[in-house]
C-alpha cells in the first residue's frame, strides 16, 4: 500500500474542505490521526508499511523546525514586547514547575519508575505545540498578548525541554552503565550548547540571512519567486547547523524566526506562509503516521497510563501556569484558558522518538511509550475539539471584564 500516495491525497481532500472546518470541532491534526487509525484498522495485516523509528524522528524534525520558524517570523513583536512578562513567567517558572510536577506524578503512578526515568516522561511532556490549537492563535476576539504568550511559550519551551531531557538521560545512561557518579553530565553544560548556542545561531543565520535578503530585495536583485525560496533555507540552515554544533534546532529556528524580522523587515507575506505550509505538511505527515500506529499501542493502555495522560493534561499543566501567573493581574478565566490551552503534540512526538533512538532499554521504557502516546493522543483530540468552542467562550468572558483589565488593554 504506498502510504505516501494515500497521505497526498488525504491534504489535497483536506485542501478543498478546509474553509469549511476552519472553526469547527474538527481540525486538520485529528482528521489525520483519525485517518491514519481508520487505515491501520481497514488495511490487510502486514499490508501497512510503517516509518522507521529514523524516518519518522527526520520528518517530525524538519517538520516542527518549519514551523516554528514561520510561527515566530510573522509574531507581532509589539505584542511580545510589551507581554513579554507574560511568555517569562510560562517558561521561567511554569515550565520547570511543570517538569517537577509531571515527574512527582509519574513516580506515584509508576512505582518502579527511577527519579530520573520520570524526569525523562515530564521532559518529554513539558513542551506545548501551538498547532492543535491554531484556532486560538489566530482567533481575532481573543486577546493579542494572550495569544501571543501561548504561541511564544510554544515556540521556546520545545528547545528549552531538550537540555532537561538529555540530561536525564545522561544520568541514566551512566546509572546503567554504573559509571561514577563524579563523572555525572553537568546541567550548566548542556543549557550552554542546547539553549546559548541555539539563540546564538538563530540570531546569526536569521539576522544576516535576513539582512541579505532585505538588502537583495531593496535593490532589486532578488526576483519575487526566488524570495519564498531564500525564506525557506534560513531554517533548515538552523537545523543543520544545530546538528553540527550539537544545539538546540528548535530554539534556533525560533529565535532565527524573530530574528528574520529585523533583518527583513518588509518580508513578502507569501515568502512566510511558503516556509510555514511546508512546515504544515510534514506536520501533518507525522499525526498521519501517528495515527497508524495508535491501533497498535492501544491494546496496550492501562488505566495508569490514561490517569497519567488525563494529569499531565490537567494538574500537571495548570497549577504551574496558575502559579507562574501570580501576580500578573489577569483575570479568573484568562488563568484557565492559558492553562488548558497547552496541548502536547508534535514537539512530545519528536522528543520521545529521541529518547527511543537513544535505546537505553530501561526496566520502565514500556510504560513510558505508553504514556507519551496516550497523552498525545487525548491531546490531539480533547484540545483539538475545545479549540474553537474554548476560545469563543473566552472571548465573550473577555468582552465582559473591566476596560482597565490587563487582558483588554491596548497594544
Amino acid at each position: 500500500m504506498h502510504l505516501l500516495a494515500i497521505f497526498l491525497g488525504l491534504v489535497f481532500a483536506w485542501s478543498l474542505v478546509s474553509k469549511r472546518f476552519e472553526r469547527s470541532l474538527l481540525t486538520a491534526p485529528i482528521a489525520f490521526t483519525a485517518a491514519g487509525i481508520l487505515l491501520a484498522l481497514l488495511a490487510p495485516s502486514g499490508e501497512v508499511s510503517h516509518a522507521s523509528q529514523a524516518q519518522l524522528l527526520g520528518i517530525a524534525e524538519v517538520g516542527l523546525v518549519l514551523l516554528l520558524f514561520a510561527d515566530a517570523s510573522h509574531a507581532d513583536l509589539r505584542v511580545l514586547r510589551s507581554s513579554r512578562s507574560l511568555p517569562l513567567r510560562l517558561l521561567a517558572l511554569g515550565m520547570p514547575l511543570t517538569i517537577a510536577l509531571g515527574a512527582l506524578g509519574a513516580i506515584l503512578l509508576f512505582p518502579g519508575m527511577s527519579l530520573w526515568e520520570a524526569g525523562i516522561l515530564a521532559a518529554i511532556l513539558a513542551p506545548t505545540d501551538a498547532g492543535l490549537g491554531q484556532v486560538i492563535v489566530n482567533h481575532p476576539r481573543v486577546p493579542a498578548k494572550i495569544r501571543q504568550a501561548l504561541n511564544a511559550e510554544a515556540g521556546l519551551n520545545d528547545g528549552l525541554s531538550v537540555p532537561f531531557l538529555l540530561f536525564f538521560m545522561a544520568v541514566v545512561e551512566q546509572q546503567l552503565a554504573d559509571a561514577a557518579a563524579s563523572a555525572q553530565p553537568s546541567l550548566l553544560s548542556f543549557l550552554w550548547e542546547q539553549l546559548g548556542l541555539g539563540a546564538l545561531l538563530g540570531i546569526g543565520i536569521g539576522w544576516g540571512g535576513g539582512k541579505l535578503l532585505g538588502f537583495a530585495h531593496r535593490r532589486g536583485a532578488i526576483a519575487a519567486a526566488w524570495q519564498p525560496l531564500g525564506v525557506v533555507v534560513l531554517p533548515l540552515l538552523c537545523l543543520l547547523a544545530s546538528e553540527e554544533l550539537h544545539a538546540s534546532m528548535f530554539i534556533a529556528a525560533f529565535v532565527g524566526g524573530l530574528a528574520v524580522q529585523r533583518g527583513f523587515e518588509h518580508a513578502p507575506k507569501h515568502a512566510v506562509e511558503f516556509t510555514e505550509s511546508w512546515g504544515q505538511l510534514f506536520n501533518l505527515s507525522v499525526f498521519f503516521l501517528f495515527g497508524l500506529i495508535l491501533p497498535l499501542a492501544i491494546p496496550h493502555l492501562e488505566i495508569r497510563h490514561i490517569a497519567y495522560a488525563l494529569a499531565s493534561l490537567t494538574v500537571v499543566r495548570m497549577l504551574p501556569v496558575a502559579i507562574a501567573l501570580v501576580g500578573a493581574r489577569l483575570d479568573r478565566s484568562t488563568i484557565l484558558f492559558t492553562g488548558w490551552f497547552g496541548p502536547r503534540g508534535l514537539a512530545s512526538i519528536v522528543l520521545g522518538l529521541v529518547y527511543l533512538e537513544e535505546q537505553l532499554r530501561t526496566s520502565s521504557e514500556n510504560d513510558l511509550r505508553l504514556a507519551v502516546i496516550a497523552t498525545v493522543m487525548l491531546s490531539i483530540f480533547l484540545h483539538g475539539m475545545s479549540a474553537a468552542p474554548g476560545a469563543a467562550l473566552y472571548a465573550r468572558r473577555v468582552q465582559r471584564l473591566a476596560p482597565e483589565a490587563p487582558e483588554r488593554a491596548e497594544i
